[in-house]
């Protein structure tokens, strides 16, 4: 049998298996349970949380993105490793404080989280648009992956449009019907799955063009020097562009609405778990960028193409391994993007019907949200699609597009949790002005001043906005902002030390 036939087989075969796992995992709960579709019933334990924070960050991005960045970019691609080593550990602090506000107000959404604190349907509607356009930004980066992988390990004979439209096809059956749940336990078998084929892939690699890393680095730095440097004459990123990157992917990442599911759906102790043991899952990228190391000064880029298909190249032409391992390369990329793809639509699809259609209609009962939800998981799909399909924008292009605009919830989320002062109307203008002008630096400018990445100047002028603006108006005063700023253990402490005759509040803030 031919190689690219042995290829398409296992893929077929792994998207058959991710399906039953999806749909599987959704059968006995409670189907016409809002909170079951939202949040897993809030009860989600360190397994299957580790699993779903693994797959949700590790993406398309990581079989295609990362090695491509490390082919023709060389050491800014190393930003990935940075930002993946701290991204989460605020969500150690955050995490729990999110999750016990959203236990106490029934939220499931980041909608809901700004929402209840701030009291307005405008900031709710504007919030759920921009997650929404955000979220529909990444999952397009997923299907433009899986409709990369399933191009070239089939040697082309999956037309792009045909390889996009059965991923997303596939995704949207088990997130519309089994929710968080689905998505759990399919990143589950997605996890395991990438996690080992891209260390054997990765090792292979580099072993059989180079023989080992020092060998490999070591020609790339005679070759060209520069290319392994960043920010001199030479290199492919100045230090601004590369530090900018890195600050908005960690600052940006906790915004993503899927963490803010996260913390819903798990208690305290499991967040802070999943913290510590997420570092284990983040070493699945070394293979990867190693992998695209391996092919400077070795391919030429030109025989590409896309930078974001090196490693499907090297796999299935340029090596030209048997068509059983690049069919499980190929089953791990789809499992990476499809990891990432039905999260991202699970979250859209709340951010949407909680910010936008349950404020135009307040009154909806659960079953009729619950009906929308499932259905805008599938306006959300093909609406990515659409993205994936006809955009231009390469894999990482578009990922950190998509963090230039969630990041502009940063000034509004914290300060819901930490500043008591801060205005609705702060909060919303200044998402309005960050929004817009990361949106026109994107769009409509060339360049952004000192090579800043557009997201991070929109944020610097929605923080500026927003303290101005809340020091001119009037803050809130009702007990929810106390519910989301205090840590209710603390304060009891604080008032039963004030009610014992011998021990002053003084003495205890000393």
């Amino acid at each position: 049998m031919e190689d690219w036939k042995i290829s398409m087989l296992i893929m077929v075969l792994y998207l058959v298996i991710a399906l039953i796992v999806g749909v599987m995992a959704g059968r006995g709960t409670n189907k016409a349970s809002l909170e079951e579709f939202t949040t897993a019933g809030r009860g989600l334990g360190l397994f299957l949380t580790w699993f779903l924070m693994g797959g949700a960050i590790f993406s398309a991005f990581s079989f295609l993105g990362a090695p491509g960045w490390a082919f023709t970019r060389g050491a800014p691609s190393f930003y990935i490793l940075a930002y993946l080593a701290f991204s989460l550990l605020p969500w150690y602090i955050l995490g729990p404080k999110i999750g016990r506000i959203g236990r106490k107000f029934n939220l499931y959404s980041l909608v809901g989280f700004l929402q209840t604190r701030f009291r307005s349907k405008a900031l709710g509607i504007l919030v759920g648009f921009i997650a929404f356009f955000a979220c529909i930004q990444y999952l397009a980066t997923q299907l433009r992956g899986m409709a990369i992988i399933f191009n070239i390990m089939t040697e082309g004979r999956i037309a792009f449009w045909f390889g996009a439209l059965v991923a997303y096809a596939i995704v949207v059956t088990y997130v519309a019907t089994g929710g968080l749940r689905a998505a759990a336990w399919s990143d589950v078998f997605q996890g395991a799955l990438m996690i080992s084929v891209s260390w054997v892939v990765g090792i292979m690699i580099v072993k059989k063009m180079h023989g080992t890393t020092n060998e490999m680095f070591s020609k790339i730095a005679a070759a060209d020097p520069d290319f392994l440097r960043i920010g001199v004459e030479g290199s492919t990123m100045s230090t601004t562009a590369f530090t900018s990157v890195i600050l908005v992917s960690v600052i940006g990442f906790l915004m993503w609405p899927h963490m803010f599911a996260r913390s819903y759906s798990s208690n305290a102790v499991t967040i802070k778990k999943t913290v510590i043991a997420y570092p284990l899952f983040a070493l699945l990228i070394i293979p990867l960028l190693l992998a695209g190391f391996a092919a400077v000064g070795v391919v030429d880029v030109g025989a590409v193409g896309e930078s974001d298909q090196i490693l499907p190249y090297l796999i299935t032409t340029f090596l030209s391994l048997p068509g059983w391992l690049y069919g499980l390369v190929g089953a791990a990329a789809l499992a990476a993007a499809m990891s990432s793809a039905d999260v991202i639509t699970h979250s859209a699809s709340m951010e949407f019907t909680d910010g936008v259609i349950k404020n135009m209609f307040p009154n909806l009962s659960d079953k009729v949200t619950l009906l929308i939800m499932r259905s805008a998981v599938v306006l959300i799909g093909a609406l990515a699609y659409c993205i994936a399909v006809f955009g231009g924008q390469g894999v990482v292009a578009l990922l950190l597009g998509a963090y230039g605009s969630i990041i502009q919830f940063t000034p509004g989320v914290l300060s819901a949790l930490y500043w008591k002062r801060v205005t609705t109307k702060g909060v919303f203008i200044g998402i309005v002005v960050g929004f817009a002008v990361n949106f026109y630096f994107q769009i409509f400018a060339s360049t952004t001043p000192f090579e800043i990445h557009p997201g991070l100047i929109g944020l610097i002028a929605n923080t500026i906005v927003m303290v101005g603006i809340s020091y001119m108006t009037k803050p809130d005063t009702s007990s929810v902002v106390d519910s989301y700023v205090n840590d209710p253990k603390k304060t009891k402490q604080i008032k039963d030390l004030s009610t014992t005759p011998e021990t002053s509040i003084d003495t205890y803030q000393s």
